[in-house]
Formats: structure tokens, sequence, C-alpha cells
């Protein structure tokens, strides 16, 4: 785990953030490089599933050539939903490392938990990484969303 990959997800949310996007980033790592880094993009693409977690594992698939993503990390700002989870199984990524829990669809502990299910190729999983950082970018995003 290594913080400074949280770091470039947060740049990728702050991104998302501009665009008028639900602030959230995601960055797959692979041997200590990232493969591919992406932020939200329903709004964009007119597509409930261009969630950040999802376009960075399509875009590391791609850059490696493989859907099998075994032993890469995926570093997100907030708690991946029940389908971002699930991709994480069947990317067979190694490790999730997110941000701020998410009480509204959080599928890695908050609402309900994926992986307590006897799925095989389950992520080992590190919650509340940079996470006072993660929540303020949301908490913000939403304040100014409310006031237009």
């Amino acid at each position: 785990m290594n913080k400074k990959f949280m770091t470039l997800a947060l740049e990728q949310a702050k991104t998302a953030a501009k665009k008028g996007e639900v602030p959230i980033g995601a960055v797959v790592i692979k041997d200590d490089k990232v493969i591919a880094a992406a932020h939200n993009m329903c709004e964009a693409l007119n597509d409930p599933t261009a969630h950040a977690e999802i376009l960075a594992i399509r875009a590391a698939a791609k850059e490696l050539g493989d859907f099998r993503l075994t032993g890469a990390q995926l570093y997100v700002t907030l708690e991946p939903c029940p389908m971002c989870a699930g991709a994480a199984i069947n990317a067979r990524i190694g490790e999730i490392i997110f941000g701020a829990a998410d009480p509204a669809k959080g599928a890695l502990g908050s609402v309900t938990n994926m992986y307590s299910f006897d799925f095989p190729n389950r992520p080992t999983v590190y919650g509340g990484i940079n996470e006072k950082e993660c929540l303020e970018l949301l908490k913000e995003f939403f304040k100014e969303k409310r006031k237009s």
C-alpha cells in the first residue's frame, strides 16, 4: 500500500469534479507502476456503468492485453459499489485500497460486504486511506451542486 497512489486517484477525482462528474478517481497499479487511471464519466458517457473503477479496470486490461489483473492493486477514492466490487473479483484484482466509506452503496463493509461470500479471487481490502481528503472533495462537490 502506497499513499502516493491514492494521491493519483484523488487527482483523477478532482478532474471528474471539474467536468461535473461525481468526484471519484481510481488507479490500477501492477508491480509498483501505474497501469491505468480513470475518473467517473457517467454523465459524459450517459452510462451508469462508467464508474472510475470500471474504466480503470478496462484500461488496465487493455494495457496489459489480459483481463486477468492478478496481483494488481486498485486504489479508489470511495468504497466500491457492488458492480465495481464484482468487476474487481472478475479481474482478479489482488488488493483494493479505498479512501472514504460509502454509507449509501458501499459493498466492502458499509452497506454489504461482497467479499464475505465465498467468491474465488477475493481481493484484500484496506479502507480509510486519505479518508479526510476524499470525503472533503465529495462534500464540497455536492455542496456546490445544491447551490446551482
